[in-house]
């Protein structure tokens, strides 16, 4: 049976509110006469969902979907609104709230909205629970043109993944989407177009023109950048495969020697080495291995 707290400071409207519930049998139905006692009651134990007035005089609707956004993300909340809260209705949505429904039509709305929005909540819950308890691993892989425009939604797909995972801090997270990009803009540029970034340090125009000419032609344009992801629950590992003729990695200065912090050569592979726990190349240099390990501090 799934639990509903009911929160506002109306005792008649709590009243009614429980009465529409019951009716059905399916809920547990739990009050709060206020924001702060909402909180005391979700410190203690969390309901399936949360039914709530918006003007209340202690903490207003719009200041509990706050709190339990940054506190309780999977704990939907419904907004009751009365005429005239349209605005603050807006921004609570805008900032989490599941849905509302105006106390005028709560007879009529009130058990579709929750209905709708519990089952939303608990395939979610579900898909959780399926991940953590039974996922052992996954592999994903892209083939990409030379297309640096592509390369933002591809690190937010790995990122939702990290977050799935809880490999990594949002830091982490960070760190890790700063050194993919890099790994897949040195793929594309100085891979599959053989654009060198030593024109860069001379001329930048120069270097960004040279891009443009060589995406249009051949052998460049038909090269791809084959990006490959392979998670676990205990790390994930990211390839990334151009289908230039390769480098020699030992030629590029030392990106960890002071007198090169400064120098375009060599700069994403030192934040690639930084932020990654593990890193190397293939002999031909085509193609770079990272690997990003579940931080011990994160739980």
């Amino acid at each position: 049976m799934a639990s509903i707290l009911v929160v506002d400071d109306a005792a008649t409207d709590r009243i009614l509110v429980k009465g529409l519930l019951q009716k059905s049998g399916e809920y547990q139905v739990l009050e709060a006469a206020s924001g702060q006692e909402a909180i005391e009651y979700l410190r203690q134990q969390l309901p399936d969902l949360i039914l709530t007035d918006l003007l209340m005089p202690d903490m207003n609707g719009f200041e509990l979907v706050d709190y339990v956004r940054r506190n309780h993300p999977s704990v939907p909340v419904i907004l009751m609104t009365a005429h005239g809260n349209e605005e603050i209705a807006i921004q609570a949505l805008r900032r989490g709230a599941a849905s509302y429904v105006p106390k005028k039509t709560l007879a009529r709305d009130l058990a579709e909205t929750i209905e709708s929005v519990l089952s939303v909540a608990t395939a979610r819950r579900e898909q959780e629970r399926l991940f953590t308890q039974s996922w052992v691993a996954s592999s994903t892989r892209f083939h990409l043109p030379n297309d640096v425009s592509l390369i933002p939604p591809l690190i937010e797909y790995v990122n939702q993944n990290l977050t799935r995972l809880r490999l990594c801090d949002e830091t982490g997270l960070i760190r890790v989407a700063v050194a993919l990009r890099e790994a897949l803009i040195n793929a594309i540029y100085h891979g599959n177009l053989e654009v060198s970034s030593e024109i860069y340090e001379q001329d930048e125009k120069a270097y960004y023109r040279l891009i443009e000419e060589r995406r249009d032609q051949e052998p460049y344009r038909s090269r791809i950048v084959e990006f490959i992801a392979e998670e676990t629950p205990t790390e994930a590992r990211y390839t990334v495969r151009d289908q230039g003729p390769g480098f020699d990695p030992k030629s590029i200065p030392d990106p960890t020697d002071p007198a090169n912090l400064e120098r375009t050569c060599g700069r994403g592979l030192l934040l690639i080495r930084t932020f990654m726990d593990e890193v190397w190349h293939n002999d031909k240099g085509n193609e770079i291995v990272m690997i990003k390990r579940r931080e011990l501090a994160w739980p």
